[in-house]
């Protein structure tokens, strides 16, 4: 259980839930105990990497001689999963072939990887390695309680999977056909950042093993078309950072890249002039006193700096900088001190340009090798 403030409302309890991968390490188990045990399973318990323990109702049961399959339906707590509610089935059969090896690979609704640099090597199905490891962990349980000395071949399957994957992040990572078995802990953390994070690691982890020298990262699609128009990029393929710039410069760093450049819209990324990592608005906002400082050491008088503070966007702001024809000074003191914010996150091991524009007014500023970097990562 997680604890959450609600403003006015005091403290409320938010439940947990649990992976795709556990799902189908609880369907895997459900299924070999029917298969080599003989006995119906209407619940199963396993033990999730976290230390916690699950026990899910097995639904949907179909059993045969050598064969038996079964479900186990996705709850994930009170994050606002797209999976949460799907069945996640595992069909398990017998190999008789005297090895005691377990098989594990991805059936209908379950992606296939397509392209480098994610957990799983091209081609193979989109089950990462800890619910991997989960699924043989408890299945070999199972074997080793009924003596079992032969293989056993499991397929897990999401009958929903390919419809709900066109929702998913999985098109753009190259995996195609269907949801990813996903999960470190086995627990769904209710409204985590983490399952962002791990995404944005993982398209930097793609970008690298594709060759890519310098990253490109923005914190979303706005500015598409500027981006086409003045630098001939598709932002598409940029990495999306969210809000979270400081962890994604962390994690550029980590991977290997030597080179990075941010591109974004100056409601964002005025917040970084400020030494502001994590640019959500209920953790900092500043663009005004951020925008109204820079105007400041620009010459702007007082009723100027009042109206930036009084302005409900940056855009608005914008317009009483160029009031006084101070935009370019302005923004040429806020690119020197969003690249020193940048680079001091990054350290020496790695270097960060950014370009800032606008939908309305075009490019405000740019580091000085932006442009250098832009090029390079057009190549």
């Amino acid at each position: 259980m997680q604890r959450i403030a609600v403003y006015d409302e005091g403290w409320i309890d938010l439940r947990s839930g649990f992976t795709t991968g556990s799902c189908a390490a609880a369907a895997a188990k459900a299924a070999a105990s029917m298969l080599l045990l003989g006995n119906r399973k209407n619940s199963i318990r396993i033990s999730t990497p976290a230390g916690i323990d699950y026990e899910p109702l097995i639904e949907d049961m179909v059993i045969e001689n050598d064969f038996v399959s079964c479900g186990v339906r996705k709850d994930s707590g009170d994050d606002p999963d797209i999976t949460n509610g799907i069945l996640i089935y595992a069909s398990v059969s017998l190999v008789r072939d005297g090895l005691s090896r377990i098989f594990i690979d991805g059936g209908k609704g379950i992606g296939r990887v397509t392209r480098p640099g994610l957990d799983q090597m091209t081609g193979n199905a989109a089950i990462n390695s800890v619910p991997r490891r989960m699924i043989e962990d408890e299945v070999r349980e199972v074997m080793d309680i009924s003596d079992c000395t032969d293989s056993l071949n499991v397929i897990i399957s999401a009958p929903d999977g390919e419809e709900i994957a066109k929702k998913t992040f999985n098109p753009r990572l190259g995996i195609e056909g269907g949801i990813s078995i996903i999960g470190t802990s086995g627990i769904v953390e209710p409204m985590s950042t983490r399952a962002l994070l791990d995404t944005i690691r993982v398209e930097l982890n793609q970008k690298k093993a594709l060759g890519a020298d310098i990253a490109v990262v923005t914190p979303g699609n706005y500015g598409l078309e500027f981006m086409k128009e003045h630098y001939g990029y598709d932002l598409e393929q940029a990495v999306k950072c969210s809000n979270y710039i400081g962890e994604t410069i962390d994690m550029a760093r980590d991977i290997g890249f030597k080179k990075m450049i941010i591109v974004g819209h100056v409601g964002k990324l005025i917040k970084v002039s400020g030494g502001i990592m994590n640019t959500h608005s209920r953790e900092a906002d500043c663009r005004m006193e951020l925008l109204a400082a820079a105007a400041f050491k620009s010459g702007a008088d007082s009723e100027t700096l009042n109206s930036i503070l009084d302005s409900l966007s940056t855009e608005e702001a914008y317009e009483y900088l160029a009031k006084c024809n101070i935009q370019k000074e302005c923004f040429e003191y806020l690119m020197k001190r969003i690249s020193y914010y940048l680079n001091k996150r990054a350290t020496d091991e790695l270097r960060v340009e950014c370009i800032v524009y606008s939908n309305r007014f075009g490019l405000l500023g740019k580091t000085k090798s932006a442009d250098e970097f832009m090029e390079k990562a057009n190549d």
